[in-house]
């Protein structure tokens, strides 16, 4: 499995999760509070130049990372303007690039044992209420260590299909996709076993 965060080390990376969680809420809340294409162009900005402080190998990773969001940009810009409102296509596009460019930010300078440890200190009362949060608590870290090492095997598959044919791969590679899934969740499952299963942490 991959991890999301960066190996390049920066300052923010000793921050507190809690922290950088809080900070990326309000940057998010007050993206939706920008109505203006400029305003958001230059919150966009903001957010590449953050990436760009801490060096060119951080900056490349992380624009690597986000690039998964240009397909939805393409599909919005489309349907909006077929709906005759670029603006509004526009304004929307650039919003959400820059959510997702301020949470990947914070995905990438952030360990998945603290992205852990909050989790835990926040699902606290409902544990104390009874409820089993041990699941919970481990399946949100396995989607950000699963979701990585998912995509790089499907730019494998790609590649691979690409080697041996002439067409475009599309829905061909779904089925070894979802093979590939099924056997890392398997491979999963027995390792989880080997350690004894869930056993959430007591506080």
């Amino acid at each position: 499995m991959i991890s999301l965060t960066s190996p390049v080390k920066t300052a923010a990376h000793g921050w507190p999760a809690g922290a950088k969680l809080i900070t990326l809420a309000g940057a998010t809340t007050a993206l939706f509070l920008i109505d203006s294409i400029a305003g958001q162009a230059a919150v966009l900005a903001l957010s590449v130049l953050l990436y760009a402080l801490p060096g060119r190998a951080f900056l490349f990773h992380g624009l690597r990372q986000i690039r998964i969001v240009l397909p939805f940009v393409v599909l919005l810009l489309v349907w909006h303007a077929f709906a005759g409102d670029w603006p509004e296509g526009i304004r929307t596009a650039l919003r959400m690039t820059s959510a997702v460019a301020l949470a990947n930010l914070v995905t990438m300078t952030t360990g998945l044992s603290q992205m852990t440890d909050l989790l835990h200190r926040l699902f606290g009362p409902l544990r104390r209420l009874g409820l089993p949060t041990g699941l919970i608590e481990t399946a949100i870290p396995l989607v950000i260590r699963f979701t990585p090492a998912l995509i790089v095997k499907g730019r494998f598959l790609t590649e691979a299909w690409r080697a041996r044919s002439p067409r475009r791969a599309n829905w061909h590679i779904v089925l070894p996709m979802a093979l590939l899934a099924l056997d890392d969740a398997d491979r999963l499952a027995e390792a989880l076993r080997a350690r004894g299963g869930l056993h959430p942490k007591e506080d």
